[in-house]
């Protein structure tokens, strides 16, 4: 499965109790539609992510960045403080492409060249081709 969407905050890395780590993010991925009247609207939904592979790509996902995601979607279920059942869903990602990071000065979107982890582990990729 592939998305492409914004990061809504800077990624995070987080260990684990066996010592394993993971890079969490969630992205927001805008729609535009039209309804039978004619009216057009825009939902905007968000998508929590986890990418196991290489925690060094952290450095990179930034709030505001444009990124395409490959994967799969996965539920998470458990049972909170207040002993309610709570599902999500959760996007687990094997590869990443950078598309645009933001200016640091607040301006607009500075394309960049692309960065990919693939799913083997092999380091960045670059590519610079404008598609």
């Amino acid at each position: 499965m592939v998305i492409t969407g914004r990061l809504t905050a800077d990624a995070n890395v987080a260990e684990l109790k066996d010592d394993r780590k993971v890079v969490n993010f969630s992205i927001a991925i805008n729609d535009r539609y039209k309804t039978k009247a004619g009216e057009q609207k825009e939902v905007t939904n968000y998508v929590s992510c986890a990418y196991w592979l290489n925690t060094t790509v952290v450095q990179w996902l930034k709030k505001g960045a444009l990124v395409e995601l490959y994967g799969r979607i996965g539920v998470d279920a458990y049972v909170n403080t207040d002993g309610n059942a709570v599902g999500r869903l959760n996007f687990h990602t094997n590869n990443i492409k950078l598309l645009a990071t933001p200016k640091r000065n607040g301006g607009a979107m500075e394309e960049t060249e692309v960065v990919t982890q693939d799913s083997n582990g092999n380091g960045d990729e670059k590519d610079d081709l404008p598609f």
